[in-house]
Order: C-alpha cells, then sequence, then structure tokens
C-alpha cells in the first residue's frame, strides 16, 4: 500500500478529518480538524471528499517523505511549504514523486496546517471517524518520527481547480463574530465579554482556546450574577465561550467536552470557530455580537 513516512512532527501533529458526531450522548466529543473551513480546502486540491482524513500540524515542523507519486496540498496558517528543501506554495496543489519530501515551516500568522494527500490518510476508523480526540484518547496517537501512515485509494474525480487564493490580510486585533450564550443571564454583565479585548493564554490547545485581559488592563472580567442558581451540566455546544469562576472564558473548539457547569457567555459562529484555531498565545482578540 501507498504510504508516506514521518521525519520530524513540530509540537504537534495528529491524523483529523471531519470528526464523529452522533455520539455525544456516550460522553464522546465530535472532535475533527480545528479550522474545519481549512481542512475541506485542503481535500478539495485534492480531490478528496471534504471529510476525508488529513494531517492536522501546529506550529509547523512536519516533515514526510512519500514512497509513490502522489498529490498534496496545505492550506490553514501561513507557513512557508517545502518540497525537498524548495518553497512549493500553500492552498495549492503540489505533485510528489516516490522519494520526495515535504517540510513545513513555522507559520508567520495562524497555529494550524492541514496536509491533504489524494485517497486521504487510511488509518482504521474508531467510530466513524479517524480523528485523534486529545480529551478522550480515542482515534489513532499523536504523530511521531518514523510513523509510516497509508494512503487510501484516490476514487473521486480530479480537482477542478489546483490552487485557492490565500487570505494575507491579518487584522492585530483578531474579531470574532457570535451570537448570544444559553446561559448569558447567569453572569452579572454579559455584554463586558464584548467590551475591550481580550488576550489567547499559553495554556490554550484542541480542547479551548483561554483568554484573560492584558496585565494592568482596566477592562472587566466576567463575574457570575450574585445569587444566580448553579448550574447542572448541561450539553455544550462548538464554538461555546464558558465563564468559568475566575471570569477568564474558554473558547471550546473540537475537542471539547460534551458538557458543562458553567454560564456559556456566548457561541462563535462557524467561521469565527475556525478563527479561533488559528489563534496563537499572545494574539489580541474582540468580540462582537451579531
Amino acid at each position: 500500500m501507498t504510504s508516506l513516512t514521518v521525519l520530524t512532527t513540530g509540537p504537534l501533529a495528529t491524523i483529523q478529518d471531519a470528526g464523529r458526531p452522533g455520539y455525544a450522548d456516550l460522553g464522546v466529543p465530535c472532535s475533527g480538524g480545528a479550522d474545519r473551513a481549512a481542512l475541506a480546502l485542503a481535500n478539495r486540491l485534492v480531490g478528496n471528499e471534504e471529510s476525508a482524513a488529513t494531517v492536522e500540524t501546529t506550529l509547523g515542523g512536519l516533515r514526510f517523505r512519500v514512497d509513490a507519486d502522489l498529490l498534496v496540498a496545505v492550506t490553514g496558517a501561513d507557513t512557508v511549504v517545502r518540497r525537498n528543501g524548495i518553497p512549493a506554495g500553500l492552498a495549492a496543489a503540489i505533485v510528489l514523486r516516490a522519494g520526495d519530501e515535504l517540510a513545513l515551516d513555522a507559520p508567520s500568522w495562524g497555529l494550524r496546517n492541514y496536509v491533504a494527500v489524494r485517497g486521504g490518510i487510511d488509518v482504521d476508523p474508531v467510530l466513524g471517524s479517524r480523528s485523534t480526540d486529545t480529551l478522550s484518547g480515542l482515534g489513532p496517537a499523536p504523530l511521531d518520527t518514523g510513523h509510516r501512515l497509508p494512503v487510501g485509494r484516490a476514487s473521486g474525480d480530479w480537482p477542478t481547480a489546483s490552487s485557492a487564493p490565500a487570505d494575507r490580510e491579518h487584522p492585530r486585533v483578531v474579531v470574532l463574530e457570535c451570537h448570544a450564550g444559553p446561559r448569558a443571564d447567569h453572569l452579572a454583565s454579559s455584554a463586558d465579554l464584548g467590551v475591550g479585548t481580550w488576550l489567547v493564554g499559553s495554556e490554550s490547545n484542541r480542547v479551548g482556546v483561554r483568554i484573560d485581559r492584558a496585565e494592568g488592563s482596566t477592562q472587566p472580567l466576567l463575574t457570575h450574577r450574585d445569587g444566580a442558581t448553579e448550574l447542572r451540566s448541561e450539553g455544550i455546544a462548538h464554538g461555546s465561550v464558558q465563564v468559568p469562576p475566575s471570569g477568564r472564558p474558554v473558547i471550546f473548539l473540537a475537542d471539547h467536552p460534551v458538557t458543562g457547569g458553567y454560564p456559556v457567555a456566548a457561541v462563535l459562529t462557524a467561521t469565527a470557530v475556525d478563527l479561533a484555531a488559528q489563534l496563537v498565545p499572545g494574539s489580541e482578540i474582540r468580540f462582537r455580537r451579531r
């Protein structure tokens, strides 16, 4: 079977597809690609179904070698994609010959990239998905040096486009559009979420983006309303902005738990969730209510 061999992984590289929805009643997160639009685009560029399994990288550093001719594409964070050390293009289909190596530099903007190969990464599915779930441990283990990843047999039509325009305009403050949360009334002032800006913390991961005010900021944290009834654990939507007692919100991403007991101040739009998945520690963000 055709395969690619992992030579280096960078800080974290996992297999991700469109996830495993429908198991929340069993306590299983959906998981899947954190930036779903980037994952779908990578697959379209190589002629896969949008849900096919890809490699999701964090802060670059991935390098692999192929043992047969393959069509690949890399999307997501702004990075330099190198074929045998030579820049080859982001968001573009790249032909690799047997023995070629592909590598990703550390991104100049963003956090996660998606590497799609025509035919998809063909590891064994768990509950209908090949995704690595970092919270529950379901799915394949994170990639390591020496791993050989099997490539599936391509069955779809060849892609109609070989590249996509890259968005190189990245404002200093990232605006995340959101809807009102279902438990905003349990906060003293849920509107404070949209006051000023927030900073992304270093403890963020695939479960969620942790945010705080800048050191010395006079802008308010979020506080629970005095006398508010303690919430029972209930279902949590993808993109929910949950507020623990510290007043420092968490934006839930792909591997978030299926239930939670703290107030949800807002829920991000699908586009905003993809943006949130690309936030690096220190990024400055602002919430805008729709």
